[in-house]
């Protein structure tokens, strides 16, 4: 059965705000949501799906459900440019085998983590 899924096709959360939310995320990721009328095209890469113990505090809040993972190409500029547009950015980083990350937050308070895969991904 696995060998017939191909992707995920789609990421659907609550939002308290879905309108401004879908903005932030475009302006500052370039996700389009579907109120744009186009889905969002992204590159072939690797995508991990974990499951964490209910009690993790890895995703912040306790109440956070998920944590968005996002592929970057260039983390150093992609913070660069969130800092300077007064994005919430956490001061942890974390370099290994796999890549580079740094943590985010939207306006709702939903920590977000970047992911600049090192050549071992």
């Amino acid at each position: 059965m696995a060998s017939l899924v191909t992707g995920f096709g789609g990421f659907f959360f609550r939002a308290a705000d879905p309108s401004a939310l879908s903005a932030w995320y475009e302006q500052h990721f370039g996700i389009n949501s579907m109120m744009s009328g186009e889905p969002w095209l992204q590159q072939g890469g690797p995508t991990v799906f974990a499951p964490f113990k209910a009690t993790t505090n890895y995703f912040g809040r306790p109440d956070q459900q998920f944590m968005l993972n996002l592929r970057v190409s260039d983390l150093d500029t992609l913070l660069e440019q969130l800092q300077a547009a007064g994005v919430r950015i956490d001061e942890s980083r974390h370099n290994d085998e796999i890549g580079k990350f740094a943590w985010v937050y939207d306006p709702e308070d939903n920590k977000i983590e970047l992911w600049e895969p090192g050549d071992e991904s």
